[in-house]
C-alpha cells in the first residue's frame, strides 16, 4: 500500500538524522575501544552511546519502521552487560556493533528512497551479526545476559504500518508540508554567479570608501581657508554629502555581509562530514592489515565549499590508506624501535583567509628515497643516471609519479601504481599543490594547500619601504609598537617579549631581501603572527589598514613562489600579493642584497600578476624595478630612462618579445642593453627562436616560479658585461 507523502518526507528526515546520529556513535565505539581513558570517561561515552542507539530505536519505531526499530533494539541489547562492567570495549565486540550500524543505515537509505517494501527479511543479517560477535565468555566474561542479548528474534519481514506519533517524530523534518516544499534544487554555476555579484559588491563598497575619503579631504581643505558665504555654504552641502555617504557605506556593508553569510550557509558544510567517516575507515583498513592506528582531527569544524569537501575526500581517503598500508609499521616491529604500537595518525585543517591548508603526519616507518629510487629505476620511470643525479627531496618526489608503487605484488589496498599520482592531479585540479617531508623512522607529512573560491576574507595591509603586502587577519594575532621594554636586542637576533614568551623578531623588508636587517625602531609596528604552531613578530613601516578581500589563487606558472599563497585586486585596480603566514613564520636568514640599489631593471609584461611576482624577485637582489604592460609603453620608458637588464613576456598583444628586441636591438642606445625573454612555452624550439631573435636569455614561467629569475639576470648581464 503506498505510503503516504508526509509520512514519507518523515521518512527522509528521518535517514539524514540517523546519519548523523550513527557517525556519533561510530566515533564513540572508537574511543570504547581506545586505551587509556579512565572508568569515569569510559561510563559517560557508554552512557552517551546507550542514549544515541535508544534515540535511533524510539525515532523508527514512531514512524513505523519495525526492521529499524528492531536492529536499534539488539545493538541495545548487544551493549548493556558491556554497562555493567565498566571497561574498554572488546575490537571484535566494536566489529560487530559497527557492522550492524551499516545495515541500519542502508536499510534507513532504502525506506527514504521508497523502497522499503522490498528490503529482504533482516534476520539472516542479524544472524550474521551475532555470528561475527565475540563469543559470549570473550566479549563479557560469561555473563549470560550477554548470550541472551545476542539471541535472534524473529523479525516482522514487512514493516508494519506507519502510523506517525506526533511526540516522538523528528521535528526538523517536519517544520513544513513536506520537504518538496521546503526547499529549492539550484544548480551550481547560478549559486557561484550569485557570489560574484556579491563580489562586485563588495568592489563597489570599497570605491564608495576611497570616494569618502577624497570627499573629506576636500571638505579639510575648504575648512582650512578663510571662505566667502557662498564657498561656506559648498563646503556645508559637501559635510552633508560626507555624512550621507558614510551613512550609505555602513548600510551597504551590512548588506553585503549579510549576503555573504547566506550564500555561505548555503554552500558550505563542516570539514567533518567527511573527516570523521574516515576514522572508521583508517580503524576498519588497520584491522584488516593487522595492524593498529587512529587518527585524530584537528580543526573540523571549519567550514568548506561543498564541491570542494566532495573533490577532497578522493584524495583523503588516498592518502590515509597510503600512510596505513606504507608508513605505519605492525605492532611488534614499532614496539621493537620504541614507539607506541598504536600508530598516530593527525589531519590537521586550517583556513588561511581564501587559502585551505590540510596537513596529513603520521609516526610510521617515514620514507626511504633509497627504496624509492630502486623501486622507480625497476619500473622504468627514471634511468640510473637520472637516479643518481637526483637529491632527496627530487627522490620523494617520485612517489607521485604514475605508475610509482614500492609494492612488487598487488593487493587489495596497494600495488597497481594508482594512488598518490591520482592525489596530486586532483589537487592540481583545484588549483592547488602537495607537498611531502619526511623521516626516515619517524613519520611522513603531506602538506595540501587549496584556494577556496566562495567569500571573501580580512585582509591586513602592510607598508614595508613602498612596496604594500597583505596578511591574511586570520594568522595575526596581534599588534605591537616596538620598545625598549619589550625588545631583546643579542648581537644575532631580536626577540619581542609577548605574553611572557619570547618571539623572534623579523624585519619584513629584509624578509623580503629589500634592505639589509636591522632591529626595530622606537615605534615601530610590530605584527605578532601565527602559523602551524609558531609565531613571528614581524617589523614592518606602516600599517594601512585591514579589508575584507578576495584573495586569488596565483597563476600556476608561479605558484611555487614562497612567500605568496595569492593576490587580491583592490578598489582601484591595484595588486596585492597576499604573503604566506608558513613562509613569514620560519625563521630563514633573509638574503643579502647582492646588487647595489643603483642597478635598474625593467618588467614588460602584460599579465598584472606576472609583473608584480617579478618585480618582488628582482628588488628582493637589490634591483630598482620599472613595469610596462605593453612593448609600446616599454618603448616609451626607454626614451627618458636607462635599465641594466630587461624582462620582457615573449607572448603579448599588439607588439611581442621577439619583435620588441628587433625594436630595441636597431637603437644604438638600447643595442647592448641585456635582453631576457619568460614564456609560459618551454619547448626547444621556442626557446631557440627566442634566443635567434637577440635574447640574452630564455626562462619558462614555471623556471622563474622556482627562482630561477634573479640567478639568469646576474648571469646574463655578467655575459653581457664581459662581452663588452
Amino acid at each position: 500500500m503506498p505510503v503516504d507523502p508526509m509520512l514519507q518526507s518523515l521518512v527522509a528526515g528521518f535517514s539524514t538524522e540517523a546519519q548523523e546520529v550513527c557517525q556519533k556513535v561510530t566515533l564513540d565505539l572508537l574511543d570504547l575501544e581506545r586505551e587509556g581513558l579512565d572508568n569515569e570517561a569510559l561510563a559517560k561515552v557508554y552512557t552517551r552511546l546507550a542514549r544515541h542507539l535508544h534515540t535511533l530505536k524510539g525515532s523508527a519505531a514512531s514512524l513505523g519502521l519495525q526492521d529499524l526499530s528492531s536492529i536499534a533494539h539488539k545493538l541495545e541489547d548487544a551493549l548493556a552487560p558491556l554497562r555493567k562492567d565498566i571497561k574498554p570495549m572488546p575490537r571484535s565486540m566494536v566489529d560487530m556493533l559497527l557492522h550492524g550500524l551499516d545495515l541500519f543505515l542502508l536499510r534507513a537509505q532504502a525506506h527514504a528512497e521508497g523502497r522499503g517494501e522490498a528490503l529482504p527479511d533482516p534476520t539472516a543479517a542479524l544472524a550474521q551479526l551475532v555470528s561475527d560477535a565475540p563469543p559470549p565468555e570473550e566479549a563479557a566474561e560469561g555473563n549470560p545476559d550477554m548470550e541472551a542479548a545476542l539471541a535472534v528474534h524473529a523479525v516482522p519481514a514487512t514493516p508494519a504500518p506507519m502510523q506517525a506519533a506526533p511526540s516522538q517524530a523528528p521535528v526538523s523534518a517536519a517544520e513544513d508540508d513536506s520537504a518538496v516544499e521546503a526547499s529549492w534544487r539550484v544548480a551550481a554555476h547560478q549559486v557561484t554567479a550569485l557570489m560574484r555579484e556579491v563580489e562586485r559588491l563588495r568592489e563597489f563598497r570599497m570605491r564608495l570608501e576611497d570616494r569618502l575619503r577624497d570627499i573629506s579631504k576636500a571638505v579639510e581643505l575648504l575648512t582650512a581657508r578663510e571662505l566667502l558665504a557662498p564657498t561656506a555654504r559648498a563646503r556645508a552641502v559637501l559635510s552633508s554629502v560626507t555624512a550621507g555617504v558614510r551613512s550609505d557605506g555602513h548600510e551597504a556593508s551590512d548588506i553585503v555581509d549579510s549576503l555573504e553569510e547566506g550564500l555561505k550557509s548555503i554552500t558550505t558544510r563542516p570539514v567533518r562530514t567527511i573527516l570523521e567517516p574516515l576514522q572508521r575507515m583508517v580503524r576498519d583498513l588497520s584491522r584488516q592489515l593487522g595492524k593498529q592506528a587512529r587518527l585524530s582531527v584537528v580543526g573540523a569544524e571549519v567550514s568548506l565549499d561543498r564541491r570542494l569537501l566532495d573533490k577532497l575526500k578522493g584524495a583523503m581517503v588516498h592518502l590515509l590508506r597510503n600512510a596505513v598500508d606504507h608508513g605505519i609499521e605492525m605492532p611488534d616491529e614499532r614496539e621493537r624501535v620504541g614507539k607506541h604500537h598504536e600508530g598516530a595518525l593527525t589531519l590537521r585543517v586550517e583556513q588561511q583567509g581564501n587559502i585551505l591548508v590540510l596537513e596529513l603526519s603520521d609516526d610510521g616507518r617515514g620514507i626511504d628515497v633509497q627504496m624509492v629510487r630502486a623501486s622507480a629505476e625497476r619500473k622504468g620511470l627514471i634511468s640510473v643516471d637520472e637516479g643518481a643525479r637526483m637529491h632527496e627531496a627530487q627522490l620523494r618526489d617520485l612517489i607521485f609519479r604514475p605508475g610509482f608503487s614500492t609494492r612488487s605484488d598487488v593487493t587489495d589496498t596497494s600495488g597497481r601504481g594508482v594512488g598518490l599520482d591520482a592525489v596530486r592531479s586532483a589537487v592540481e585540479a583545484m588549483q592547488g599543490r602537495i607537498e611531502v617531508v619526511s623521516t626516515k623512522g619517524s613519520g611522513t607529512r603531506f602538506m595540501l594547500t587549496l584556494p577556496m573560491e566562495l567569500g571573501s576574507s580580512p585582509v591586513l595591509t602592510v607598508r614595508t619601504i613602498d612596496s604594500q603586502v597583505g596578511l591574511p587577519m586570520l594568522a595575526v594575532e596581534s599588534t605591537q609598537l616596538a620598545s625598549q621594554e619589550n625588545l631583546r636586542i643579542g648581537r644575532l637576533k631580536t626577540q619581542l617579549d609577548y605574553n611572557g614568551q619570547l618571539v623572534p623578531v623579523m624585519d619584513l623588508g629584509a624578509r623580503l631581501g629589500l634592505r639589509a636587517s636591522a632591529p626595530p625602531s622606537e615605534g615601530q609596528p610590530l605584527i605578532i603572527v601565527q602559523s602551524g604552531g609558531k609565531r613571528m613578530a614581524l617589523a614592518v613601516d606602516a600599517v594601512v589598514g585591514d579589508r575584507d578581500l578576495v584573495i586569488r589563487p596565483l597563476p600556476a606558472e608561479v605558484r611555487d613562489v614562497p612567500a605568496y599563497q595569492g593576490a587580491a585586486i583592490l578598489s582601484r585596480g591595484e595588486l596585492l600579493l597576499i604573503l604566506r603566514p608558513g613562509w613569514v613564520v620560519t625563521d630563514s636568514t633573509p638574503q643579502s642584497v647582492t646588487m647595489p640599489q643603483s642597478r635598474r631593471a625593467l618588467v614588460v609584461d602584460d599579465s598584472l600578476t606576472a609583473r608584480a611576482l617579478h618585480r618582488a624577485m628582482l628588488e628582493a637582489g637589490g634591483f630598482t624595478v620599472h613595469l610596462a604592460a605593453s612593448g609600446a609603453r616599454a618603448m616609451e620608458r626607454l626614451q627618458t630612462e636607462t635599465y641594466d637588464v630587461i624582462i620582457c613576456d615573449l607572448e603579448m598583444e599588439e607588439m611581442n618579445g621577439t619583435e620588441l628586441i628587433a625594436k630595441l636591438r636597431s637603437q644604438p642606445d638600447t643595442r647592448e642593453v641585456p635582453v631576457i625573454l619568460v614564456s609560459a612555452n618551454d619547448s626547444a624550439g621556442a626557446r631557440s627562436r627566442g634566443l635567434s631573435a637577440g635574447a640574452d636569455g630564455y626562462l619558462s614561467k614555471r623556471e622563474c616560479a622556482a627562482g630561477r629569475l634573479l640567478t639568469e639576470v646576474l648571469d646574463v648581464m655578467s655575459r653581457r658585461g664581459a662581452r663588452a
